[in-house]
């Protein structure tokens, strides 16, 4: 960020290229927009909360000490505007997750996928940072401001919801 003086005289604050915006959006845009996707199960929505995020991060232009910081940041403010959106849809009762099969990479994962998203959100935010991110349960437990506890218990009850579902589907034949 460049310290320009505006006309008035009065210090202003400008970017001093477009490079890091696409460096962001190029960096963590798909990983964000994962992680919307499976707390609000509408495309549009999440969509609407990673550019959210975006905007948030250039208009607050937060100080970082590494990447990973920064991306823990990212992570965050859209877990918590996505858990918001939800909160918002839920009142207003929109719900729509037909555009899912679209973000699955092949057929046979659509139905853990499919599960996934019916989750509460608890769960599947967890899962998903777990097991899609790569990310450890102590830094879970730092990004979403919970216990390791809290993370591991959520893990296992995550776990053994899918599970249930698993056998379900399976022992009915669906």
């Amino acid at each position: 960020m460049l310290e320009v003086k505006g006309v008035d005289g009065v210090q202003q604050s400008v970017w001093s290229t477009d490079l890091d915006i696409e460096r962001i959006v190029d960096t963590y845009g798909n990983m964000l927009f994962r992680i919307c996707l499976v707390i609000l199960c509408n495309e549009k929505d999440a969509e609407d909360v990673v550019q959210d995020t975006f905007i948030t991060y250039l208009t607050k232009a937060p100080i970082f000490n590494d990447a990973e910081h920064e991306k823990a940041w990212l992570i965050t403010v859209a877990t918590n505007r996505s858990k918001n959106k939800r909160r918002y849809n839920i009142i207003r009762k929109h719900m729509d997750i037909s555009d899912l099969q679209l973000y699955s990479i092949n057929d046979e994962n659509y139905g853990l996928l499919d599960h996934l998203m019916r989750l509460p959100t608890k769960h599947k935010i967890v899962l998903l940072l777990y097991y899609v991110e790569g990310y450890k349960v102590d830094e879970i437990a730092k990004i979403l401001t919970i216990t390791t506890s809290a993370v591991k218990k959520r893990l296992q009850r995550g776990r053994e919801i899918l599970r249930e579902k698993y056998r379900r589907e399976n022992e009915y034949g669906f």
